[in-house]
């Protein structure tokens, strides 16, 4: 299998590209940053005989980063799981937000997910297996305090999703999403410093706060985000589709 995963020099995407690798997969890994790149190029295991590679794109130009896909794709063999995954929107009352906002959300998000579904859904249905797998967050269920612009796109990704997940069913092609929840990663960490600073509170009170709404008091590890990715990528997961997929230590207050 030959995976394509987003925004995986860290966090949530470099722990599940590294993941994908160690069950088997040739990884594809795309980022901005080529040294990180290269650099994470280097820990994915290769023990089974895979070759990996690295795609260097900005999901801030959807045009430069479809061409780059589009090109790799006329000499690679098809990739047969597309993680969706990249940064989020900067947290913020959504009263505070502008157009810009939104429109740099939608075009990173859903806009980019789109084109890169697109792109390789073709060579799933030619390959005879195909997964993708879009990171979202909880806030489709719940929307998060301070987080306006996020709540907003997050829930139209979740949609779009749903609905590529009932046209691609008769292709035994599934679409799912799993929603992490506060997870130890450099969004937390900025979250956090953001939602300290603006009710003027100590950064440790918003961490405990925030562990406090969990219950089991703790917050994810990128690892343990990336397992869920990795079996719903797997051949076991192939009746679960169109689902949203909370991954929150039970944080989210419904079901």
């Amino acid at each position: 299998m030959r995976a394509l995963v987003g925004g995986s020099t860290q966090g949530i995407g470099k722990a599940t590209a590294k993941l994908l690798a160690d069950k088997g997969a040739e990884v594809v890994l795309l980022a901005r940053n080529k040294d990180k790149l290269e650099n994470t190029l280097l820990e994915l295991s290769s023990k089974q005989g895979q070759s990996h590679f690295i795609l260097v794109a900005d999901y801030n130009d959807p045009n430069v980063l479809e061409l780059i896909v589009k090109e790799y794709l006329k000499k690679a063999k098809p990739i047969n799981i597309l993680v969706n995954n990249t940064g989020g929107p900067p947290s913020g009352l959504i009263t505070n937000s502008t157009s810009e906002d939104f429109n740099n959300a939608f075009t990173n998000h859903l806009i980019n997910n789109h084109n890169l579904a697109k792109l390789l859904i073709p060579g799933m249905k030619k390959s005879g297996y195909g997964r993708i797998i879009n990171i979202i967050s909880t806030s489709v269920k719940v929307p998060l305090y301070g987080l306006g612009v996020s709540n907003t796109v997050r829930a139209a990704v979740a949609n779009w999703s749903k609905t590529l997940a009932n046209e691609l069913a008769i292709d035994g092609i599934t679409v799912n999403n799993v929603l992490p929840g506060a997870t130890l990663t450099d969004r937390l960490v900025n979250i956090i410093h953001n939602r300290a600073k603006k009710d003027k509170l100590e950064e440790g009170v918003v961490r405990q706060i925030m562990l406090d709404e969990i219950p089991m008091k703790r917050f994810a590890e990128p690892i343990e985000i990336a397992q869920a990715v990795a079996f719903l990528a797997s051949i076991e997961a192939r009746y679960i589709t169109g689902i949203n997929l909370p991954v929150d230590g039970g944080r989210t207050p419904n079901l």
